[in-house]
C-alpha cells in the first residue's frame, strides 16, 4: 500500500474483495431491522443514519490540512453491495415473516423489500442456514461437527459455499441467555471441550457459536450480555487462532446516554470536587424483555450491571455517591423502551439542583447500525491481522472487553478517540492527540 501523507507506512491489510457473509444467531427484531435497513439503503430508499462506517468522517493530520474523509472512503471496508445475509433461529420463519412479527418496521418500509426478506434459494435473499442449537439433540450434532473443525451450528459452511462468500462475520443478535457464572468449564479450552462433550449446562448456545466461529477463523461479536466469548478458554483460543472478538451487549438508549453524561459530570466535579458535584443518580426503565420468563432475572441483572459500568466514572471519583437502577417488565412497550433519570447535583455555595432526562427509544433501530459497523470493522480487523480482544470497538458495547487486569474505559468520547486512532494507526496516519500546541509554536 502507498504511504500516507504523514510519511508512515500503513499496515498490511488484505483488500475487501469478494462477498462478505454476515451471519446472525437470531432472526428477530434486531437482525431483521438490520438486514431490512441495509437492503433499503442499497436500493436508495433510506440513508445509513447512525452508522459510523457509512456516514462519519475522520480527521487526518492537522486541522489546517483540512482532510476529513468519510471513514468508508479512508478505510478499505466491505461495500454494502457485497454483503449477503444468513441467520439461525429456532423459529423457521423467513426474514419477511420475522420482521412483521417483530413489529419494529412499518409495512411501508417492509413491502418494497419483501422480495429480499422472503427466504429464497438465490443470492438475493436472506438465508437461514440452520436452527439454533438449543435442544440437547441439536447441540450434540453441532458439537461433533465443531470438534472436527466445522461449525458448532451445522450449515454455515454450506451457506458460505452456496452464497460464494469470501469471508464471514458472526454477530450475536439473539435473546439474552440464562445467567451463567464463569467456572472451571471455561478456564481452558481443554476443560471447555470436555464440558461440551458432556453437554454441560455451563456451555451456553452462544458459546457454541463463538467456539465454532473462532475454530473456523470467523470474527465474532456478542451483542447480548451473555457470558460468551469473554472467558479464559475462548479468549486464548481467539488469540491462538488469530481471530478478532469483541463484546458484550450493544450500547443503545439509556446506557449510551449515561456514557455521555457521566464523563461530563465527572469533568465538572474536577479532582478537587469544587465544581458541580453529583450526589445521586436514579434510573428507571420500562421495556419489554423478549426472552422467556426464567431468563428475566439474568437479563435484568446484566442491564443493571451495564448501567453501573456506564456510571462508573462518577462512582469511582465520588465518595457517598448513590446509584439506583430499576428496570420494569412492561410487555405493551414492545421494541420501544422508555427511561427516566434523575441526577441530584450540588453547585456553587452548596446549592442543590437536579438534572432530569427522559429517553424514549426503539431498541432495534438503535442496534441495527451497530450490527453493521461491528461486522464491517471486525472483518477489516481480521484482514489487518488483528486478533483477540478488539478493545477499540468498545464504543459499541455496554460492557467492553479488555485484556485481563485492565480497567475498561467507559467514557464514550475516549472510546471514539480510541476507535479513530486505531483506524489512523492501521492506515499509517498520525494519531490525533488534540494537544494543539503545534498551531502556536
Amino acid at each position: 500500500m502507498a504511504r500516507s501523507s504523514s510519511g508512515a507506512a500503513p499496515k498490511s491489510i488484505a483488500p475487501a474483495t469478494g462477498r462478505l457473509g454476515i451471519l446472525t444467531p437470531g432472526l428477530g427484531a434486531v437482525a431483521t431491522t438490520f438486514m431490512a435497513g441495509v437492503e433499503s439503503i442499497r436500493r436508495g430508499r433510506s440513508k445509513p443514519i447512525g452508522s459510523l462506517t457509512q456516514m462519519a468522517t475522520i480527521r487526518l493530520g492537522k486541522r489546517t490540512d483540512k482532510r476529513a474523509p468519510l471513514i468508508k472512503d479512508f478505510v478499505p471496508l466491505a461495500k454494502l453491495d457485497d454483503i449477503v445475509f444468513g441467520a439461525w433461529d429456532p423459529i423457521p420463519d423467513d426474514a419477511l415473516t420475522a420482521a412483521k412479527k417483530a413489529g419494529v418496521l412499518e409495512d411501508k418500509d417492509i413491502e418494497p423489500i419483501a422480495d429480499f426478506l422472503r427466504a429464497s434459494s438465490d443470492a438475493g435473499g436472506v438465508r437461514q442456514p440452520l436452527c439454533h442449537p438449543h435442544s440437547r439433540h441439536e447441540r450434540e450434532e453441532g458439537k461433533d461437527e465443531a470438534r472436527s473443525g466445522g461449525a458448532a451450528a451445522p450449515g454455515h459452511a454450506r451457506f458460505q459455499g452456496e452464497e460464494q462468500c469470501d469471508r464471514l462475520v458472526i454477530v450475536w443478535c439473539a435473546s439474552t441467555e440464562i445467567y451463567i457464572k464463569a467456572g472451571p468449564q471455561h478456564a481452558t479450552i481443554e476443560q471447555f471441550e470436555k464440558a461440551m462433550d458432556k453437554n454441560d449446562e455451563a456451555i451456553a448456545p452462544s458459546m457454541l457459536y463463538a467456539y465454532a466461529a473462532i475454530m473456523e477463523g470467523i470474527p465474532f461479536c456478542n451483542g447480548a450480555p451473555n457470558l460468551c466469548v469473554d472467558t479464559p478458554a475462548l479468549l486464548k483460543l481467539a488469540q491462538d487462532k488469530g481471530v478478532p472478538i469483541s463484546g458484550k451487549d450493544f450500547k443503545t438508549g439509556q446506557t449510551w446516554m449515561k456514557t455521555v453524561v457521566a464523563p461530563g459530570l465527572k469533568a465538572a466535579c474536577s479532582v478537587s470536587r469544587a465544581g458541580i458535584r453529583p450526589t445521586s443518580w436514579v434510573t428507571a426503565t420500562e421495556r419489554c424483555w423478549m426472552i422467556p420468563s426464567r431468563q428475566d432475572k439474568g437479563g435484568v441483572e446484566a442491564q443493571r450491571a451495564a448501567h453501573d459500568l456506564a456510571a462508573r466514572p462518577l462512582s469511582r471519583s465520588l465518595q457517598g455517591f448513590t446509584h439506583v437502577v430499576r428496570i420494569n417488565y412492561y410487555p405493551p412497550r414492545g421494541d420501544n423502551k422508555e427511561g427516566w433519570d434523575n441526577i441530584d447535583i450540588v453547585g456553587w455555595m452548596n446549592y442543590p439542583m437536579q438534572i432530569k432526562i427522559n429517553v424514549l427509544c426503539r431498541d432495534s433501530i438503535l442496534a441495527a447500525p451497530i450490527v453493521l459497523d461491528l461486522a464491517l470493522f471486525s472483518d477489516f480487523a481480521h484482514r489487518a491481522g488483528m486478533k483477540g480482544i478488539q478493545e477499540w470497538l468498545s464504543f459499541y458495547y455496554k460492557s467492553p472487553m479488555t485484556a485481563p487486569g485492565l480497567q475498561p474505559e467507559h467514557d464514550l468520547f475516549i472510546q471514539q478517540t480510541k476507535l479513530k486512532n486505531t483506524l489512523r494507526h492501521l492506515m499509517g496516519e498520525d494519531q490525533i492527540t488534540h494537544l494543539g500546541l503545534e498551531y502556536y509554536a
